[in-house]
């Protein structure tokens, strides 16, 4: 009888779910003071137009994390530096619960975004830990944990925040980081790549891969406008809850937050497909569920408890279009080679994690000029523009292409 395979023998269903846990655990980070932008600012007594910063650092921390921290992936073992953001987190958010001025406050949050891209190495060690023919069902596994993780962040906060206050969110945070540190040392088998190479060289190849692979320029274009129009979605709703039309009250915004998880099921769907050689087709279903996300929303006028379903059907559909093509895009990327698959991870994370800041952007400026429908329109014109370009730039078979650039 032959062996099993070495990731056959380390890959289990419970090590899927234990790699999943902690991306949504620690991915959360990111997304607790979202939603409390305003009663944080408050606090700390930040202007309206310094406010936006709370928010703002956390995704720059993150996208420096994605460039200078992910790639290590390939060059240390992985456990010891999943161990280490882990702690980064844990002090970051103590730091943030605990800050008495919008200083300490703003500095913390870039570190809480630095810390979280522990995610990004776990997710292509699982890729790692997988067979071939199951990669895509296992990162689609791992990736559904990740993407509950970003949905439930804010209704948690925001329900955290009305019983006990802001502060609450951040301890209650760093007490999760230190049960899952401790867990994932007892439990995460260690990784140790076999690149023979410098940090500098590490990074210096980032440049190369970047330029000289057409699966990774194109998927990261497609998902960089998919999470765009996800992050004007769920950046200009609550404003327009919050608004005249629909009067919410915070904790009614976080029970419609709520409502796109149910879109976090096409993760592992989309894996599945993805092994099956048909990501061409399943990507192209993705940006369909996200245009029509859009559009469903301009059918009645606003205000109606109809409209107000309509919405939720908007934010299930297009979470089931981003968590899915996000998923699509790696199974892609990380069949192109194991060495390079940390630095190829950080590019394309780090290039629709801009997408997403550029849709908050031009959401937020889309409504205040225009109301919800402009805010529509922009969100689902970047799916749309995605289409368009898979459509006239994608071969047939992106299988057929090979890895032109190299770690040199």
């Amino acid at each position: 009888m032959t062996a099993p395979s070495h990731s056959d023998r380390h890959i289990s269903a419970r090590m899927t779910f234990f790699l999943a846990l902690c991306c949504g655990l620690i991915v959360a980070n990111l997304y607790y003071s979202q939603p409390l932008a305003g009663p944080i600012s408050r606090a700390l007594s930040m202007s309206p137009e310094s406010a936006g910063l709370i928010v703002t650092l956390t995704q720059i921390g993150y996208v420096i994390g994605l460039l200078l921290v992910v790639p290590l992936a390939d060059l240390v073992e992985n456990r010891k530096l999943i161990l280490a953001m882990v702690g980064l987190s844990m002090l970051a958010v103590i730091g943030a619960g605990f800050a008495d001025n919008a200083a300490l406050f703003l500095i913390a949050s870039l570190l809480i975004g630095v810390g979280a891209v522990a995610v990004q190495v776990i997710v292509p060690l699982a890729a790692h830990l997988a067979s071939e023919e199951r990669r895509g069902q296992v990162v689609g596994n791992v990736m559904s944990g990740l993407m509950f993780g970003i949905m439930l962040a804010r209704p948690v906060a925001s329900f955290i925040t009305d019983l006990y206050g802001w502060h609450a969110v951040f301890v209650f945070s760093a007490l999760v980081m230190l049960v899952l540190g401790i867990t994932i040392r007892l439990v995460l088998p260690p990784r140790l790549p076999k690149a023979a190479i410098s940090y500098g060289g590490l990074l210096a190849s980032m440049g190369g891969l970047a330029l000289k692979t057409p699966i990774l320029q194109r998927r990261a274009f497609y998902q960089a406008m998919m999470f765009g129009a996800f992050s004007l979605f769920w950046t200009t709703t609550p404003l327009l809850l919050a608004g005249p039309a629909f009067n919410m009250s915070q904790s009614g915004i976080a029970l419609f937050a709520l409502a796109g998880v149910a879109g976090a099921v096409s993760a592992p769907l989309a894996g599945r497909v993805a092994d099956a050689g048909l990501t061409r087709q399943a990507t192209i279903a993705a940006m369909l569920f996200a245009i029509i996300s859009f559009a469903i929303t301009l059918l009645l006028p606003l205000g109606s408890a109809s409209s107000l379903a309509l919405l939720v059907m908007a934010a299930v559909l297009l979470d089931f279009g981003v968590s899915g093509n996000v998923v699509l895009g790696q199974r892609a990327i990380y069949g192109l080679s194991a060495d390079l698959r940390s630095r190829l991870n950080g590019l394309y994370m780090a290039t629709f994690f801009v997408g997403g800041a550029v849709g908050s952007a031009i959401g937020v400026w889309g409504y205040a000029h225009g109301g919800w429908p402009m805010a529509a329109i922009l969100g689902g014109g970047m799916p749309a523009l995605a289409l368009l370009t898979l459509f006239f730039v994608e071969p047939k078979n992106d299988a057929a292409e090979s890895l032109s650039a190299s770690a040199d």
